[in-house]
């Protein structure tokens, strides 16, 4: 399969979760992003369009553990990411894979974040 399909099927497939997930304020969006260097998350309130907590691979506080999205990076930020979600007053959010599977990296983080006693 081409680049250009896969692509174009990944797309397909972000969209087709987006219409189903939604984001409150009670109950924000937490989207995962990854890519071959770094993890992303973000909790999104889609109904004023904001973000109210992001954390990366990149952020300061988290780059000198020099964080790879594999499995041990992924534990880390998904520990840090609930941390986050409890300062906030978080306890509910509704989870974006974005159109990714749920296993492997996807599946640790989410596994991390609820340790932090946020639910799903």
């Amino acid at each position: 399969m081409n680049l250009e399909k896969k692509r174009y099927l990944e797309k397909r497939r972000r969209l087709h979760i987006r219409t189903k997930v939604q984001g409150t304020q009670e109950r924000p969006r937490l989207v995962l992003t990854l890519s071959n260097k770094h993890a992303y998350a973000q909790c999104i309130n889609d109904t004023t369009g904001s973000t109210l907590i992001a954390l990366s691979s990149l952020s300061k506080n988290l780059r000198s553990e020099h964080l790879k999205p594999n499995k041990a990076g992924m534990d880390v930020l998904g520990k840090q990411f609930g941390a986050l979600l409890k300062e906030k007053g978080i306890k509910q959010v509704v989870f974006d894979r974005a159109g990714r599977s749920y296993a492997g990296c996807v599946k640790l983080f989410a596994d991390a974040v609820r340790s932090q006693a946020i639910d799903f």
